[in-house]
């Protein structure tokens, strides 16, 4: 699943499980979303660092080609 669709389903989760008073469905939703969000975050994060060594290649390139 998706980032999103997972922070969705987190919150339906968290939802229902108050809505029921069931806090073991409710706590699931809410690492469910947390789990969502640490993802997202790693993925930016990521391309992130490949566009800092995307640069710094094509840096080195050029002071080659001089």
């Amino acid at each position: 699943m998706s980032e999103q669709t997972d922070k969705v389903s987190g919150r339906a989760k968290q939802a229902v499980g108050d809505l029921k008073g069931d806090d073991e469905l409710k706590q699931e939703g809410e690492v469910e979303e947390k789990s969502a969000d640490a993802k997202e975050k790693v993925s930016e994060v990521a391309g992130d660092v490949k566009e800092k060594v995307d640069d710094a290649i094509d840096s080195v390139k050029e002071r080659l080609k001089n």
